[in-house]
């Protein structure tokens, strides 16, 4: 790939000067466009963290030749066919720009004639954001999930590991699914996982001790599946599922997730100790989320009665899908007697004929994010799907116009400070969810979201991996993938069930 690409230092007798081996320069003749340059990824008025990677971009539209400027202050940087600046050219820009703005023109050439499109700018926030994200890395589809990792990445540079890979304990008609990774409180030294089939167990690692726990008995449906570690007790609240899926051909939702039946569970760790926590017959409880002071468990719930007895319940629930809406409810929590109190309605998104999933409680307790969409709960797969914001404090319930595509957005989570978030979209190409994210500001409103820098402009659109479950992170998770393989190889533990209170 051939990239060319200039520094330019401070002034010198009021002139800047060129330095390098390498020269680029703005076109001297050339036409003004009123349209903001066609690029990929879209980085017009995106405002980024101060410690963010840098912002690599190439021209969306046929062109010869592609010249872009990087300016803030004194600083410039410009390159040619693609804008890459190299980390120490970021970092001097991101410097001069800190609170203020980057400066971009872009400058293409068709045909022997240069045109100038409207320069716009990238906006720099004071506001930093956690070092580090993980997700898992999937296919498209649910036919075949060998190919999976769960992995992080540095927000600061474009280091990516792996923590743990699908295929270390096993595969084919022996193969497993790992899923639902998630922290106490951004703590990487504090994380949980699940290996469902082959092998299966949840994976939690505490303090450098890694534990494969046996939730199963014959009181709870399943063994936990999404997961929420409360932030400061070893204790953690997981829906309990007995998971479905469907595939369509005709409907512009190809896959279909769903529940047979779906409760909430406890488990504490230092105990070893699980209980039934939510578990009517009509209610399909799941995604559980603890507001920040540990004091308040949010989390979903769709009313589901039988009324036809000579189907199975599995069929009756396929063929009412549509008509399947969550609503969000809440319940106290007393952290030194473990013991909660009733459910409160917090959101009643079935009156609208809507259906509200994923609830997160930003860091100051004050905001509430959440997926909405015409019905379920596996909002990743709905094209419907949208991210809506609860003012906890007021009670007002919007969409999040400024972050919404007329894709998929959902699996989202707050930055440890409360300033940004990051969520899956399908606003690319309807197919690939990718990250993206977008600043928050003390009153509850977002900025137009960014696409997750890449060092290759067009990386995301040659990898063929969907992006789940981003999830903030202080820090990278140092235990190694084949230590999580040699536990899981192992026995798990056995949780003993007791009721809630006892």
């Amino acid at each position: 790939m051939k990239k060319m690409k200039i520094f330019l230092t401070a002034p010198i007798l009021g002139i800047l000067l060129l330095v390098s081996c390498n020269r680029v320069s703005v076109p001297t003749q050339y036409e003004e466009s009123a349209s903001l340059p066609k690029i990929y990824p879209d980085y017009t008025e995106v405002t980024i963290p101060v410690n963010i990677a840098p912002l690599t971009f190439e021209l969306d539209e046929a062109a010869d030749d592609m010249v872009a400027r990087y300016a803030a202050g004194d600083v410039e940087v410009l390159c040619a066919e693609q804008m890459c600046p190299s980390k120490g050219e970021w970092r001097k820009l991101i410097d001069a720009a800190k609170g203020k703005d980057i400066q971009v023109d872009v400058y293409a050439q068709k045909e022997g004639r240069w045109t100038h499109y409207k320069p716009f700018a990238i906006h720099v926030s004071t506001d930093s954001i956690d070092p580090y994200i993980s997700y898992r890395l999937i296919a498209p589809s649910f036919v075949a999930y060998e190919s999976l990792t769960i992995n992080q990445r540095c927000l600061e540079n474009y280091d990516e590991s792996v923590i743990y890979d699908n295929i270390l304990c096993s595969f084919e008609k022996d193969g497993q699914c790992i899923n639902c990774h998630h922290y106490q409180w951004y703590n990487p030294e504090r994380m949980q996982f699940h290996a469902r089939q082959n092998l299966g167990g949840t994976i939690i690692a505490y303090d450098g001790k890694i534990t494969k726990v046996n939730m199963t008995n014959d009181s709870i449906l399943s063994a936990g599946v999404y997961p929420a570690w409360h932030p400061t007790l070893p204790f953690i609240v997981y829906s309990s599922d007995k998971t479905r899926q469907s595939f369509y051909t005709k409907e512009a939702n190809k896959v279909e997730v769903y529940d047979e039946a779906s409760d909430l569970i406890a488990y504490d760790i230092e105990k070893n100790v699980v209980c039934n926590l939510e578990n009517a017959d009509d209610e399909f409880e799941v995604f559980p989320c603890w507001a920040p002071d540990g004091k308040t468990l949010y989390y979903c719930s769709a009313h589901f009665e039988r009324k036809d007895t000579t189907i199975s319940q599995i069929t009756e629930v396929v063929r009412t899908i549509n008509t399947l809406r969550y609503n969000i409810y809440k319940k106290s929590f007393d952290p030194a007697t473990r013991t909660f109190g009733p459910r409160e309605l917090v959101y009643d998104a079935a009156s609208a004929e809507q259906s509200a999933t994923l609830p997160r409680v930003s860091p100051d307790g004050r905001y509430l994010l959440f997926t909405n969409g015409s019905y379920g709960y596996f909002h990743i797969w709905h094209h419907d799907s949208d991210l809506w914001m609860i003012d906890l404090q007021t009670g007002e319930t919007r969409a999040m116009a400024e972050l919404n595509s007329p894709d998929t957005e959902s699996y989202h989570s707050w930055s440890s400070n409360g300033r940004w978030v990051i969520f899956s979209s399908r606003r690319d190409d309807g197919t690939f969810t990718r990250p993206f994210i977008a600043h928050i500001d003390q009153q509850g409103h977002g900025t137009k979201p960014f696409e997750l820098p890449s060092a290759y402009p067009d990386y995301h659109r040659q990898f063929m991996r969907c992006y789940n479950i981003p999830e903030f992170m202080r820090g990278p998770v140092t235990i190694k993938p084949q230590q999580f393989a040699d536990v899981l190889k192992g026995n798990a533990k056995k949780a003993e069930y007791k009721r809630m209170g006892e």
